[in-house]
């Protein structure tokens, strides 16, 4: 027997399929003007979208939430503001529905290449972050997919008026309002039937914490793009500048903290720890930042006399308490710092490879044939060399937005933006040729 849930999932797929060969097909001009509509509906809300945001911020405060998750699903006029900018750069983004390339002639006369296709039906599934409802319906629109939106319960009101901005949209420039929809039964099962859409769903793409991930990723009969939990490492290497080692591992970590891009653990050469921690540790304290070191950590930062540095008289003296072994493998997403001292980069590399998530890595480094041997060795979606982790972020990288940050190794992988949500297929030209 059909269940109602089953009912109104089916409902919603089928809708979805019924639209996307209309979005697969709308010409630049007419994605672009969504784009551009969906920016100019979120502003015209602006006050009705903060009103039901603080509703649901506070419901969120009432069963206990912790502040990064409130940080996450709290939306300001200032960050409203911000994703409308955001929303609108993607129109100035190149269409990359329809391009070709590697179009070369063959031996037989025919000639033979590539062209980007959209994927179908996206199901995204997402927790805490309003934002994505709109950041993923302007991106799957404008790469020529439907997608289906299943927000997390506790931004249901924000994520309903930022749907109705985008149905607005959608509606304003002729394109089907089932190109995007967003699912508003927030019972736990539905995410449970809905990765068993294979039918009518084409990929998944889960948003949020490892527990959501897993789920879906053990759950699912669609294609998942993955976006795992983000246990990012900053290494200070002994040939790193100072005064760039502080500013990048102070930036890496408290810029935001709820953040999968956000700096965990702080790896460091031994040659160049005393110096480092005698200007950072006490800044990571002014900050209220809790500091979790290796015994060696330990050991440095209590050689130190704080007292008497020039510039820190007047600041807090820092604390390191004892990391245990989970605090390598564990994303914080708050201000908890793990520290590990390393003999050298071959001991960082080592430690990166048994805890890093494969999301973003970074080191800060004068010596260029160390930093072309970092980008090498590490597996993860973005390597960096002397910057913050923070830039991970498809917005930083010029994509206009991101849908998530892939830490896939088929198909895309990091910040997933308008290419990312298309595929290739072959395409073969000729003028009556046949085969011999």
């Amino acid at each position: 027997m059909t269940s109602a849930i089953d009912q109104y999932l089916n409902a919603i797929g089928q809708t979805a399929q019924q639209a996307k060969q209309a979005i697969a097909i709308a010409p630049t001009s007419i994605k672009n003007l969504f784009v551009l509509e969906t920016a100019r509906f979120i502003i015209h809300s602006h006050d009705e979208i903060l009103k039901a945001n603080a509703q649901d911020c506070e419901l969120a405060q009432s069963k206990g939430k912790d502040a990064a998750f409130i940080d996450r699903l709290t939306v300001t006029s200032q960050s409203l503001h911000q994703l409308a900018t955001q929303i609108e750069a993607i129109a100035q983004l190149p269409d990359p529905v329809g391009g070709i390339h590697n179009l070369q002639p063959q031996p037989s006369g025919i000639q033979v290449g590539k062209m980007r296709v959209p994927l179908g039906v996206i199901g995204m599934i997402y927790e805490s972050r309003p934002n994505v409802t709109v950041e993923a319906a302007a991106l799957a629109i404008k790469s020529g997919n439907a997608i289906i939106l299943r927000g997390g319960s506790e931004a249901i009101h924000t994520n309903q008026l930022f749907a109705q901005c985008i149905s607005q949209a959608l509606y304003g420039v002729n394109l089907p309002e089932g190109g995007c929809q967003l699912i508003t039964n927030t019972a736990h099962q539905v995410v449970a039937q809905l990765l068993q859409m294979r039918n009518t769903i084409d990929v998944i793409i889960p948003r949020g914490g490892k527990n959501l991930v897993a789920l879906v990723d053990k759950l699912s009969t669609i294609p998942v793009i993955k976006h795992l939990d983000g246990i990012c490492h900053v290494y200070i290497s002994a040939h790193a500048d100072l005064k760039k080692a502080v500013n990048i591992a102070l930036n890496a970590k408290t810029q935001r903290y709820g953040t999968c891009n956000t700096m965990e653990t702080l790896l460091i050469d031994q040659d160049i720890a005393e110096q480092v921690f005698t200007i950072l540790l006490p800044l990571y304290a002014q900050h209220k930042v809790e500091l979790r070191g290796c015994e060696l950590t330990k050991t440095i930062s209590n050689s130190i006399d704080y007292t008497h540095q020039a510039d820190t008289k007047t600041q807090t003296i820092p604390e390191i308490h004892q990391a245990q072994a989970e605090d390598w493998a564990t994303e914080y997403l708050a201000p908890i710092l793990s520290i590990k001292v390393v003999q050298d980069m071959s001991m960082a590399l080592a430690h990166i490879a048994e805890y890093g998530s494969g999301h973003t890595e970074s080191i800060v480094t004068e010596n260029y044939t160390q930093a072309q041997q970092f980008l090498r060795a590490v597996d993860a979606s973005s390597v960096m060399v002397n910057t913050s982790t923070r830039f991970a972020d498809g917005f930083e990288y010029g994509l206009g937005a991101e849908i998530g940050i892939s830490t896939n190794r088929l198909h895309v992988r990091g910040p997933v933006g308008l290419e990312g949500l298309t595929n290739e297929k072959y395409i073969v030209l000729g003028d009556g040729h046949v085969r011999q």
